[in-house]
């Protein structure tokens, strides 16, 4: 069995203060990706014996920024999605292994107002065009803040933030689409009515210990992998960012 983990670490400095080389030992996963490491490259060297290191930065100081870190070492690795306009952030990294590519994501924020909206429409259409490609390869895993709550029983307050980013309609319509286009959200596929289980909580309004949250951290899979699926886990008793880490298992 392999073990992924995906954790939104909201700037890795400051989390290396607060037990991230701990639980990266800890979990002891084949695969652990990493999403808004909010660094540059040389101001963060990690001591991560037994792993291959991948790192994808912003050009833009202390913010978004991706990175992958593996047992086995990928057959080849790219960064970004290929595409000028979206390849500036340091939002994605893909590492091709013998049976699948695992792609780990950090989505665009649409922002208060929703003014990155038509931006983000945009980057939605592109990333599902790119693992669509990918899978005519081989089969795909993708991971990351995609920065949507998908239904109302994927956060606290749904009538609420109806309107605000990563929950309004668009943003929402995107992931079924993705979805429909031959994807599994591999919690609810274990866990199709879960409730309470989120993945980010604002740092204000005491919104962690209140557990008025989001559940907007996921692993995908192709269709095609449905069946080795073993589990998916929401680590909420981690600390360390604004996000907890998720998980899957796979055959």
């Amino acid at each position: 069995m392999k073990k992924m983990i995906s954790w939104n670490v909201n700037g890795l400095r400051a989390c290396l203060g607060k037990g991230f080389l701990e639980y990266v030992k800890e979990s002891d996963a084949d695969i652990f990706c990493i999403q808004e490491s909010k660094c540059q490259e040389g101001q963060v060297e990690l001591e991560l014996p037994g792993y291959h290191q991948y790192w994808n930065y912003a050009e833009k100081k202390g913010y978004s920024g991706t990175a992958m870190f593996t047992k086995e070492e990928p057959i080849a690795v790219t960064y970004g999605l290929g595409i000028e306009e979206h390849d500036h952030e340091g939002r994605v990294i893909t590492a091709e292994f013998p049976e699948y590519y695992v792609v780990t994501c950090y989505t665009p924020n649409s922002q208060d107002g929703l003014k990155r909206l038509d931006y983000r429409m945009q980057w939605e259409d592109a990333f599902r065009a790119y693992l669509k490609a990918l899978e005519t390869k081989k089969p795909v895993i993708f991971c990351g803040d995609l920065n949507v709550a998908h239904q109302e029983i994927d956060l606290k307050n749904p009538k609420t933030n109806r309107k605000n980013a990563g929950f309004s309609d668009e943003e929402r319509a995107k992931f079924t689409e993705l979805l429909e286009a031959g994807f599994v959200d591999t919690f609810r596929y274990f866990y199709p009515d879960q409730e309470g289980i989120y993945s980010w909580w604002s740092y204000r309004f005491s919104a962690r210990a209140k557990n008025a949250g989001w559940r907007i951290d996921y692993f995908c899979v192709s269709e095609s992998l449905k069946d080795r699926l073993v589990d998916a886990k929401i680590h909420t008793e981690v600390m360390g960012s604004d996000h907890c880490p998720v998980e899957l298992d796979i055959q």
